[in-house]
């Protein structure tokens, strides 16, 4: 099924591409792959998460901001490649968890990316994955994720 097709029966409207909060591009192409730099839980400049998952906000606020990122994320795929459809495949996910040093459910928090990439793209978005608790993140974001996708030669 085509991806803009799935995304419409999904009620998902993606956002524009993120602009780049410091000195950085939101995405950078090298051959057959494209790298997405980290993504917060922003709409437009207003970042809708903030604080430490776990004091400040649940783990279910977390696995919310985790797709916000995952949005921001395919949004900067597609102003790259044009069309979703030329992805041939998720390889990575690295999703950073600002929160407690006693947190431990990191993996709960990024399975709201890792799912939605599942439902977006189906097999082709099963993917490789990485969940780590940090102390802080930019703004006192709650999630911060970045992404490696394959594009179809």
């Amino acid at each position: 099924m085509e991806i803009e097709k799935r995304l419409e029966i999904l009620k998902i409207k993606l956002p524009p591409c993120p602009e780049p909060a410091a000195v950085y591009v939101p995405a950078v192409l090298s051959e057959q792959f494209i790298f997405v730099a980290g993504q917060t839980p922003k709409n437009g400049k207003e970042l809708l998460y903030k604080g430490k998952v776990g004091r400040d906000l649940s783990t279910e606020d977390g696995y919310e901001a985790a797709k916000i990122c995952i949005l921001r994320a395919i949004s900067a795929i597609k102003y790259y490649v044009g069309d979703l459809d030329k992805i041939e495949g998720i390889v990575k996910l690295t999703g950073y968890v600002n929160c407690c040093e006693d947190f431990e459910k990191h993996s709960l928090v990024i399975n709201g990316a890792s799912e939605l990439l599942e439902k977006i793209f189906g097999e082709k978005g099963k993917h490789a994955r990485v969940a780590i608790g940090t102390n802080s993140l930019p703004g006192n974001a709650a999630v911060e994720i970045e992404l490696i996708g394959k594009i179809k030669k």
